[in-house]
């Protein structure tokens, strides 16, 4: 009877879903049609176990109890088989996970934008602002050229991490006279330790390894990131603009 139910319930759904004329999802349908098999075999090993024997003088006869014993181990094989089917197919549907949006799409090149800033000066005097404002903030100069200058910064936020800022500073002409463009990279690093054995040289027995271990820490690079931030840049350009008088 759950058998011929289910059948009816399907029947229903999928002529409902022809009617609407929707797109059938392949993974639901699988996980569908695999529990409508396992709910079967479950009501027909229901049905198919054996009554225990009857101490009351009759014997169950049996060749017909070891039919249904066949039967039933039959349908709980087939039972196994279904539920771990389903749980392979949930499995699968949760590490198939839908990827978002990649950084390129929001990418929205807008004419207005936070990092650049205009200068009545000529694009040599402008960057040489730009140099005394990094200068003035701490900033070592990496690389510095008539129009283009290359700052950076260490940052310690924590005892195991390092950050670097690196702010470059590019000088052109335009109608005003000059215009900077500013970029700054952010980049992260984390301590890690090394573990090595300690060794000594002896010039009888070579090299000799002791015991104990020396930790070494080295810093990883863990991550890089443009800094977009518009108010990081407006600071920038505030700093940059008290000295442009």
């Amino acid at each position: 009877m759950l058998s011929a139910y289910l059948r009816l319930e399907i029947a229903t759904k999928f002529g409902r879903k022809q009617q609407r004329g929707d797109v059938a999802d392949p993974w639901a349908d699988l996980i569908f049609g695999l529990f409508f098999r396992l709910t079967v075999a479950i009501a027909r090993a229901t049905r198919l176990r054996p009554a225990p024997r009857r101490q009351c003088g009759r014997h169950t006869n049996s060749l017909e109890y070891a039919a249904m014993t066949a039967a039933l181990k039959s349908s709980l094989a087939v039972c196994r088989s279904a539920t771990l089917a389903v749980l392979g197919c949930l499995v699968l549907s949760a590490c198939v996970t839908t990827k978002g949006p990649r950084p390129y799409q929001s990418e929205s090149f807008a004419s207005e934008t936070p990092f650049q800033y205009y200068s009545n000066r000529d694009q040599e005097a402008a960057c040489e602002i730009g140099k005394r404002a990094l200068l003035s903030q701490g900033y070592l100069l990496d690389d510095s050229k008539p129009l283009s200058i290359r700052a950076e910064k260490f940052f310690r936020p924590r005892q195991d991490e390092v950050t670097r800022l690196t702010i470059t500073l590019v000088c052109l002409p335009s109608s005003l006279g000059a215009v900077i463009y500013a970029n700054a990279l952010e980049t992260q690093y984390e301590m890690k330790s090394n573990g090595s054995s300690a060794g000594v040289s002896v010039a009888a027995l070579g090299s000799v390894s002791l015991p104990w271990s020396i930790d070494k820490d080295t810093l990883v690079k863990v991550g890089e990131e443009t800094v977009t931030t518009p108010g990081f840049y407006e600071r920038l350009f505030a700093l940059i603009k008290s000295l442009d008088f």
